[in-house]
């Protein structure tokens, strides 16, 4: 029986398009159900104070840097989406005097607009905010140097061999998307050999640093929480990193604020990845087949799935 078109955007794949029973399913949750979702390999943490919520994430950069050597470096992968964090990173690190210069950090992401990665003075630039936000807080005798910092740009072959340099990277970190995204790993579209069936969990998973078109629920959002509303100043092409490199991190941590998914959203991709449904139309759900993944959750901003007029 072929597949559902979407209700969202009929020329792409998306949760819209899966099996009615696991929507249903993932909308009954509550809270308490959620956190009864935990197995080996997927635990799932509430915090109970946005406070909390991102100093533990915050905290994720210590731990994972402090471990970091000269002989042995150690990096994270880390997000825009949140980035409250980031502020408090670069204060731990001031404040407890740390000093990270063997440590390495990758960004998950960035525009692609004209061609090329857009250009750090772009006000959307992620590098931009890691940089802005993080790093040039950080004590200069503190800070790792530039080399240090992987940004992914439109050529990949420099970012993608840093993955295969010798660093290990202790934990990527994440946000989840509208379209239920990490990074910009958006679902494809529906054409081609796609066209009746999306990608297989296996064929989705070969998928490295890439250049990517986005879903438009993608843009939307990305308007709502960084621009204002303003759609027309969203680029509708990212540079993503991909499966490939998401597998080669010890652990995969993903933290919902409330913000940038919806409460059924954060439901969705939980239930999937606890009862290992791996479908490429929801694409955080790949996950369930990662042996070290973490949701974690601000108990406030979880919400819930029932109808209500406003």
């Amino acid at each position: 029986m072929p597949r559902k078109l979407s209700s969202i955007a009929p020329g792409w794949w998306d949760y819209t398009t899966i099996d009615d029973d696991i929507i249903e399913a993932a909308a009954r949750l509550t809270p308490e159900n959620m956190l009864k979702l935990s197995r080996p390999g997927f635990k799932v943490v509430f915090y109970d104070t946005l406070e909390e919520f991102y100093l533990a994430e915050a905290l994720e950069y210590i731990n994972a840097w402090i471990q970091s050597t000269e002989d042995n470096p150690v990096g994270i992968c880390g997000p825009i989406g949140p980035t409250e964090q980031l502020p408090l990173v670069a204060r731990l690190v001031n404040e407890l005097n740390r000093n990270v210069r063997s440590a390495h950090f990758w960004g998950m992401d960035e525009w692609f607009l004209d061609g090329r990665e857009v250009p750090v003075s772009h006000p959307l630039s992620f590098e931009r905010a890691d940089r802005e936000l993080c790093f040039d807080r950080m004590r200069k005798e503190l800070r790792m140097p530039d080399a240090n910092l992987h940004f992914p740009k439109a050529d990949t072959s420099a970012y993608r061999k840093s993955w295969d340099a010798g660093v290990r990277c202790a934990v990527m970190q994440g946000g989840q998307g509208d379209v239920k995204h990490w990074a910009f790993n958006d679902p494809l579209p529906r054409k081609g050999r796609f066209k009746n069936q999306p990608p297989s969990p296996a064929e989705y998973r070969k998928l490295a640093t890439r250049v990517v078109d986005l879903h438009p629920l993608t843009i939307a959002q990305n308007a709502r929480t960084s621009g204002g509303g303003n759609i027309a100043l969203v680029p509708t092409k990212a540079i993503s990193v991909g499966p490939v490199e998401t597998w080669k991190a010890e652990k995969v941590s993903i933290w919902h604020a409330g913000r940038h998914d919806n409460p059924f959203g954060q439901r969705l991709s939980s239930f999937m990845i606890s009862r290992r449904i791996a479908d490429a139309s929801v694409p955080m759900s790949l996950l369930a087949d990662h042996p070290n993944v973490q949701f974690n959750f601000y108990r406030g901003g979880i919400g819930r799935c029932e109808v209500e007029m406003h």
